[in-house]
């Protein structure tokens, strides 16, 4: 039977008749105005390209808006891909089934990856101390947190440039320096020791921000956790145009190939240009929020 897979449907229901998902795109809610984040579109697009990649065969991806309740899907799954506004499991449903599941896949070693504000915790989130489990899980995280414990900073500029940082890791495979406007999140919580980076976390990209007083700040970012598990997580991308550019899609394949234990091919995992209107995106150029 032909593979079909369903936003919104349960990961049982989104393969008749095939194996359940090796690769979990798991999309949250979102407000942000068409154009910009498009998160179900985004996941639709993750699924595509990483079943269509050129140079990577029989990865199975499944898309949903809602959390699988058969155990047998969950211990299928090799990585959870999650998009939306802020950590997504804290913002549906059943949360804490949500978060008890994930432990237990992460202590199993299941890879986890966040895109963009699904990243990110606000200040209700976590304890002053700033301790939350996707510290652990993902190395880092964007704060939104301010006065409590920590203030990552949100802001759209017309042109960034966003560069590998770690040559020799598999992530950083076939990607070169790209510019675009983008709003890559910087100033992101490593943890309590002066925000330093733990020993098993690894910087993948930088860019220097803020213009007018830049440094390098870290975009992207790998774990390789104790569990055996990998997380990765990219704070980008704001704007849907982005999945356009080349060098960007292939730093974000690598993440998720790599976190789910796939072998990153030579040169990156290598995409086909995908048709942005394919995947069913309110708009495919941002739309000013409405007053």
């Amino acid at each position: 039977m032909k593979r079909r897979t369903l936003l919104g449907a349960g990961v049982s229901a989104t393969f008749a008749g095939a194996k359940p998902a090796q690769a979990l795109i798991v999309v949250g809610p979102t407000n942000h105005p068409p154009g910009t984040h498009e998160v179900a579109a985004g996941g639709r697009l993750l699924r595509h390209c990483l079943e269509n990649a050129r140079n990577i065969n029989g990865i199975r991806a499944a898309v949903t808006s809602e959390w699988p309740r058969e155990k047998a899907a969950l211990d299928a799954v090799r990585t959870v891909v999650f998009i939306g506004d802020v950590f997504p499991p804290l913002r549906m449903p059943d949360s804490e089934r949500i978060m008890s599941d994930l432990g237990a896949m992460m202590n199993r070693g299941c890879g986890l990856v966040c895109v963009h504000y699904a990243t990110g915790l606000q200040a209700k989130d976590v304890p002053s101390s700033g301790d939350h489990p996707l510290l652990r899980w993902m190395g880092g995280y964007f704060s939104t947190g301010g006065a409590v414990h920590h203030k990552s900073i949100a802001r759209v500029f017309s042109s960034v440039t966003i560069t590998p940082e770690s040559p020799a890791h598999p992530v950083s495979q076939g990607w070169k320096p790209f510019t675009r406007a983008e709003e890559p999140y910087y100033n992101n919580y490593f943890g309590p020791d002066n925000n330093r980076m733990a020993p098993n976390v690894t910087a993948l990209a930088t860019a220097m921000l803020p213009p007018e007083n830049p440094k390098p700040e870290v975009v992207a970012w790998g774990v390789q956790r104790a569990d055996g598990g990998r997380g990765f997580a990219v704070v980008m991308p704001h704007f849907y145009r982005t999945w356009e550019v080349d060098d960007f899609r292939r730093l974000t394949m690598n993440g998720i190939v790599w976190s789910g234990k796939w072998k990153v091919p030579k040169g990156g995992v290598e995409t086909p240009p995908p048709d942005l209107a394919a995947f069913g995106a309110e708009s495919l150029d941002p739309v000013p929020r409405k007053k």
